[in-house]
């Protein structure tokens, strides 16, 4: 089954819908009390950092600082959900600093494995390993789910949405984890400064920290677009791939120890990291959204083929899952890529078999088309952003905007990928099983960019060798 060439336009939240028109004053009279509420705790909070630490910023610094908040403030108005995230990872967070202080109120980095809370809840690793747990449980949820939902879209929660009990608990799951990687996020940042006063900084800086930054940026991105096309049934797949970062991400802990907080390589001590770092993991989160959905969508059209050509898409994901532990065996940790070969070829298997009833469950072709077009869309956008926002930096670090680093090099082949998607989709009516097929390969293209490049070349860019 093939979409038509005509343009399917995405719902409107009711949020959307509500703000269109009305100028800037219609705009602020439509806030809601607890908007202006936290308005004030943003206010409140910029004014108590730069008061406490602002002589310690430098001034790029400062203006960053006080864009992020800006875009806070503007994501919590558009998106209550954000407000609620905000308010619990910064109350926790400070619950968690708390903690850390001594007896005489000094802070003491050794309190992380005394006090009860912050061995077991709050301290960076036991967060991020909760973060782990709640992601792999989320994603069981959304594929029981996909199993107990009523065919035709029956089971509806109290929004109307496409759902039943498993997608909704592991749709509230998936934003725990969520705030439990933010909190932890938050608590490294803070115990960086607790080990020396040199070797504080944002967690941005090795594969251990941006692949936690991967993990919820993504589901983060995958729970607007769910709130935005109101149906859950593609959280078993988008959450299939936060998983696999997971699985890596506990790997890579194992194998070398990487959540030790190690001091920033000199290349590394500049505030365009702050800027450069972000803006590419929205664009890797995006593109593996796109590319997991496209990979649905390839379900979907082919629930009734018997032809193994036509289903390739499946075979060929658990092939390269299957043998994915060859790439990354090392010493006595091969155990526990075998553990995750035996899960991968089961999962495949299991989609395989029962790719009728999964089809059956998803949302309509044309909704994930539009959600493979949307989300590509606004990963090229920040990838564009972080590219030269990349540039600039390295302008500054090695008195060249470009030099064909290899991960330079992948870059560019990432964006020409995805440039290429979009000018085909927008001036030739690229729709279809091709462009899904377009948007699960370009995930191989991206995690070499992203990865490979780290394990099998070497330049300017390898920070985080395995």
């Amino acid at each position: 089954m093939e979409l038509t060439d005509k343009h399917v336009p995405s719902p409107l939240l009711a949020s959307e819908r509500r703000s269109v028109g009305g100028g800037l004053g219609g705009y602020l009279r439509r806030r809601s009390l607890y908007d202006w509420l936290f308005l004030a705790v943003v206010l409140v909070g910029d004014a108590y950092v730069l008061r406490n630490d602002g002589q310690n910023m430098g001034y790029y610094v400062q203006l960053i600082f006080l864009g992020a908040t800006t875009a806070l403030l503007l994501l919590g108005w558009g998106w209550s959900a954000i407000k609620n995230l905000a308010l619990a990872v910064g109350v926790l967070s400070l619950f968690g600093i708390w903690l850390y202080q001594g007896p005489a109120g000094a802070p003491v980095l050794a309190r992380g494995d005394q006090d009860f809370f912050l061995k077991y809840f709050l301290s960076s690793q036991t967060a991020i390993m909760w973060m782990a747990f709640l992601f792999f449980l989320s994603t069981a949820s959304y594929w029981v789910g996909m199993f107990t939902a009523t065919a035709g879209a029956q089971d509806r929660d109290a929004r109307g949405w496409q759902s039943n009990f498993a997608q909704l608990f592991a749709s509230r799951l998936a934003w725990i984890g969520v705030t439990m990687a933010l909190v932890g996020t938050m608590m490294r940042w803070y115990e960086g400064y607790l080990v020396a006063a040199d070797v504080g900084h944002i967690p941005l800086s090795n594969l251990y920290e941006v692949f936690v930054l991967f993990s919820w940026l993504t589901t983060t991105l995958y729970l607007y677009l769910e709130q935005k096309y109101r149906t859950r049934s593609m959280g078993a797949f988008a959450m299939l791939v936060v998983s696999a970062a997971v699985g890596f991400l506990l790997w890579y802990s194992m194998v070398q120890g990487a959540y030790a907080i190690q001091p920033l390589v000199p290349a590394l001590q500049s505030w365009w990291m702050k800027l450069h770092v972000p803006a590419n993991f929205i664009g890797y989160g995006s593109f593996a959204i796109a590319a997991m959905v496209g990979f649905a969508y390839l379900v979907k059209s082919n629930a009734h083929e018997t032809s193994l050509w036509k289903l390739a898409p499946i075979w060929l994901l658990g092939f390269v899952m299957f043998f994915e532990p060859l790439v990354f065996r090392q010493g006595g940790i091969s155990e526990y890529w075998g553990v995750f070969a035996g899960i991968s070829a089961l999962a495949v298997a299991g989609i395989l078999s029962a790719r009728k009833r999964i089809g059956a469950h998803l949302p309509p072709l044309e909704t994930m088309d539009d959600v493979m077009y949307k989300s590509i869309a606004i990963g090229f956008t920040f990838f564009t952003i972080a590219t030269i926002l990349g540039g600039l930096w390295a302008a500054e670090a090695w008195g060249g905007y470009w030099s064909w680093d290899p991960k330079e090099t992948w870059a560019l082949i990432v964006w020409l990928n995805y440039a290429a998607w979009l000018h085909m989709r927008l001036l030739k009516g690229l729709r279809g099983q091709v462009a899904a097929w377009w948007a699960l390969t370009g995930l191989l293209v991206t995690t070499f960019a992203f990865l490979g490049v780290n394990m099998f070349l070497s330049g300017l860019h390898s920070y985080g060798k395995l």
